[in-house]
């Protein structure tokens, strides 16, 4: 028989503080943008998106792919490597800044979740924590990347896999939360 440890929760004391880096206008702009060019699954035009990305602040390497249903939150707070492959359905959810190297791979669906909230205090306080993907990083379809995480050079995260902390270079990882299962090695 297990036993539940019940914590004390105070809603009314929340508050979320989040630098968002960009006026309310820029903000409002950026949503429909985002929903007209990257979120519609029937836009293919990946050198729009990356022009657009731009123009909104990202800083976004040449030979980058992104294909259709792809929803970034803030494009200000993101950096994309050389040749890197943004699959179908992935979420950048980038409260905080998310760094993407070269010929990286976001399969579909992927999920890259800077925010978080501490469950350990009364308030349930707001986290949010950058992401690194070094380059050669795959990140499997369905999979997660928690705020914190650093995912080091040419490391594999399984489908459907998370990864709340750092990823070894050149190994692959598997699992809910993720482990190591094999070391790559890569000529």
């Amino acid at each position: 028989m297990s036993t539940t440890v019940q914590k004390k929760v105070n809603n009314a004391a929340y508050r979320t503080t989040i630098a968002i880096g960009a006026s309310r206008l820029k903000q409002v702009t950026w949503y429909f943008t985002n929903l007209v060019f990257f979120t519609n699954p029937f836009n293919v035009l990946s050198s729009l998106k990356v022009s657009l990305l731009k123009a909104f602040g990202a800083r976004v390497g040449v030979g980058v792919v992104i294909k259709p249903s792809v929803n970034i939150k803030f494009p200000w707070k993101l950096q994309v490597g050389d040749h890197t492959w943004i699959g179908e359905d992935v979420w950048i959810d980038n409260l905080s800044d998310v760094t993407i190297g070269s010929h990286v791979t976001l399969s579909q669906g992927c999920l890259l979740l800077t925010g978080s909230h501490d469950a350990a205090r009364e308030t349930f306080d707001f986290l949010s924590q950058p992401i690194v993907l070094e380059d050669g990083v795959w990140i499997g379809a369905r999979a997660v990347v928690g705020g914190g995480a650093r995912c080091g050079t040419h490391s594999i995260l399984g489908i459907n896999s998370v990864a709340e902390s750092d990823l070894e270079p050149y190994t692959i990882y598997k699992g809910n939360p993720a482990i190591p299962v094999l070391r790559r090695i890569v000529s």
